[in-house]
């Protein structure tokens, strides 16, 4: 791997998370998880692009309970290269795949669905609300495919910020972030 600052600052933020005591990540993902929710629902979202969580990443297992019970149309990303995947209904039962995610079983998901919002882990941003991410270019490939752009909130468990700009003109752009610190809109 090269050492660039985006390199150096993505194993800082990775460090940073992993070293959060777990009695604090419980509350973080709790408040995290109500936040989510009071904004789907003030702007009454139908079809959402959430993830599956990582150990390190924001457990959003209450906010798929909710949604789930407000029958929101979920959908998550299915692997289908080693950069590349599509969204595919949320459904159990959940197997762990590529990457330690867990997934649904494979879907001939074909419809054309227009997403209202993604929620998108991360693992930090710098001030032009750029995702810095693991470094695979998942996300930035997907919503770069897109004929429109979902409104797109990154969640993380601690804030990380960079102070210089270490994204890419192609990383994706958050309009909205979520962690420890608060909620944060992209002016």
């Amino acid at each position: 791997m090269n050492n660039t600052p985006k390199d150096t600052f993505r194993k800082y933020c990775i460090n940073k998370q992993k070293n959060l005591q777990d009695i604090f990540k419980y509350r973080i993902n709790k408040k995290i998880n109500k936040n989510l929710q009071d904004i789907i629902k003030k702007n009454r979202y139908k079809n959402i692009l959430l993830y599956l969580p990582l150990k390190t990443e924001v457990n959003i297992d209450l906010l798929i309970k909710y949604l789930r019970k407000n029958k929101i149309n979920l959908f998550v990303p299915y692997m289908i290269s080693k950069n590349e995947f599509k969204i595919v209904p949320y459904r159990l039962p959940l197997k762990k795949k590529k990457y330690n995610i867990y997934e649904p079983n494979y879907s001939n998901f074909k419809y054309k669905v227009k997403l209202d919002l993604a929620i998108v882990p991360t693992i930090g941003y710098d001030e032009t609300f750029r995702r810095v991410g693991f470094g695979v270019g998942f996300y930035d490939r997907f919503f770069y495919s897109l004929d429109y752009k979902p409104k797109i909130i990154f969640i993380q468990t601690c804030e990380c910020k960079s102070k210089i700009i270490v994204t890419n003109h192609y990383d994706v752009t958050a309009d909205i972030i979520i962690n420890n610190k608060g909620i944060k809109w992209k002016m």
